[in-house]
């Protein structure tokens, strides 16, 4: 099933955007990031408490070098996606 993204404004175009598609969300791939380094954790936590508190020390120690990367890596996945969908 394919959706339709935002309505058009300011002469922008829609495209086709599949309903379910995390490898498409750059943040998909940071929350991974980050469950792998909670996992990773001497002290694996035990509450919401303290799961908000490694969330957010492990977020702080994300390389700033990683966020850009998945922003960056937007171009191509959007154009991965275009030629799928063109094939289709």
């Amino acid at each position: 099933m394919i959706t339709l993204c935002v309505p058009t404004t300011q002469g922008m175009q829609q495209m086709p955007w599949p309903t379910y598609s995390p490898d498409m969300n750059p943040i998909e791939h940071a929350w991974d990031a980050l469950g792998r380094a909670i996992k990773e954790r001497d002290n694996i936590p035990q509450t919401l408490q303290e799961l908000a508190q490694a969330l957010t020390e492990e977020w702080e120690a994300l390389p700033t070098d990683n966020i850009n990367k998945l922003v960056d890596s937007m171009p191509r996945r959007l154009n991965a996606l275009i030629h799928l969908y063109n094939t289709l």
